[in-house]
């Protein structure tokens, strides 16, 4: 069975559920080196998967979206997480472009070809019109399981602190399941209690539970 039929029987992933084995050729700017990554090695290694698809190396709005992100990779990683940017270009184009654009100056985690645009499609941020891929941010558990998706089109930028709070969110409850954050939440802020023994208790009187 071909990769691409693989894919295809499983397109498109959920958030919430599984998601299937994927692989890409990288680019590392911290070393200058060609690679690979692939989903199993980072579940191996109990590593988040922070996914940022943008749609072209040599473009305008995407190097500011990747300047944001190196902004926030330090947290992203202390989360354990592992940030990989992704676009249909070459892994020989994601050099390039590092060495001639000044805002990719301080983009050190990995750059991931998907030059078939399989890994795109599996995401369901793949344009066929285009060949390009959609502004999407997914987030993958240590276990495989998409607990995070956001999508932009071409035109609207990210900001990529919102992706560390969405981050830090998903590790609170990971490590609290009987928990869920309320709206805006960060660190140190109340959570709610969900458990299946409480939540009859919690009906309409979600405001006396955050500020009780």
């Amino acid at each position: 069975m071909s990769d691409d039929t693989i894919y295809d029987e499983m397109l498109p992933v959920g958030v919430g559920q599984d998601v299937p084995d994927f692989k890409m050729e990288t680019y590392e700017p911290s070393t200058g080196q060609f690679g690979e990554v692939t989903l199993a090695d980072l579940k191996a290694d109990g590593k988040w998967t922070i996914l940022v698809f943008y749609p072209a190396d040599f473009t305008f709005v995407c190097p500011t979206e990747l300047a944001d992100l190196a902004a926030q990779d330090a947290k992203l990683t202390e989360l354990g997480a592992k940030v990989i940017g992704v676009s249909t270009d070459t892994k020989f184009s994601h050099l390039a472009w590092c060495n001639e654009e000044k805002l990719m100056t301080d983009v050190k985690y990995t750059l991931a070809a998907d030059t078939t645009g399989l890994v795109s499609s599996l995401f369901g941020v793949y344009d066929d019109a285009t060949g390009l891929a959609l502004r999407g941010t997914f987030v993958i558990s240590p276990e495989g399981k998409l607990v995070s998706a956001t999508v932009n089109f071409y035109n609207v930028g990210r900001n990529m602190e919102e992706l560390v709070r969405v981050m830090e969110a998903n590790v609170h409850c990971a490590a609290n399941p009987s928990e869920a954050c309320p709206a805006k939440w960060t660190p140190g802020e109340k959570a709610l209690k969900v458990s299946n023994d409480n939540q009859p208790n919690l009906v309409g009187k979600v405001y006396e539970a955050l500020n009780g």
